[in-house]
């Protein structure tokens, strides 16, 4: 993603953090807007890549992976506009996402999101067959909150 996608990585990432919002909880800022920490990391900081989806000239969402040089890296943050979903670009998407960072992977979501628990284990399964493994670990410093799902496996 270049710095002039910048605005429209900004837009997107507000109705993610929306749409989050029904798992995670949390409500916008004073000013309508969401925490973007990891927004800022994923545009700014070495070890994080951050890719920007379109569907012919319409941006469709993002993906922002970290941990690059760490043992694993981590998608952490995956979004696909409400219009485009089920329509394939997700998978696509991910599939280009991973392809570019071979190696070990973890994934998280939550277990509310039921389209996310399906839409992972199958991802999961389509890159590494059966050698995929779920855990649920709680989420840091959000005792109220329930545990995150982890998928991880190796590409």
């Amino acid at each position: 993603m270049s710095a002039a996608d910048r605005p429209v990585a900004e837009r997107l990432w507000l109705m993610f953090r929306h749409d989050m919002a029904d798992y995670q909880g949390g409500l916008p800022s004073r000013d309508a807007t969401y925490h973007s920490d990891r927004l800022n990391a994923a545009l700014a900081d070495d070890d994080w890549a951050a890719y920007l989806f379109t569907s012919g000239d319409h941006p469709v969402g993002f993906a922002f992976v970290r941990a690059l040089s760490g043992p694993a890296r981590v998608l952490n943050s995956f979004f696909v506009v409400r219009g485009a979903r089920r329509s394939g670009i997700g998978m696509t998407a991910v599939r280009d996402v991973i392809s570019r960072h071979p190696g070990p992977w973890e994934i998280a979501f939550q277990d509310a999101n039921t389209t996310a628990v399906s839409f992972w284990r199958r991802v999961a399964t389509e890159l590494a067959g059966q050698a995929w493994t779920e855990e649920r670990r709680p989420v840091p410093h959000r005792p109220g909150v329930p545990p995150d799902v982890w998928i991880s496996f190796t590409v």
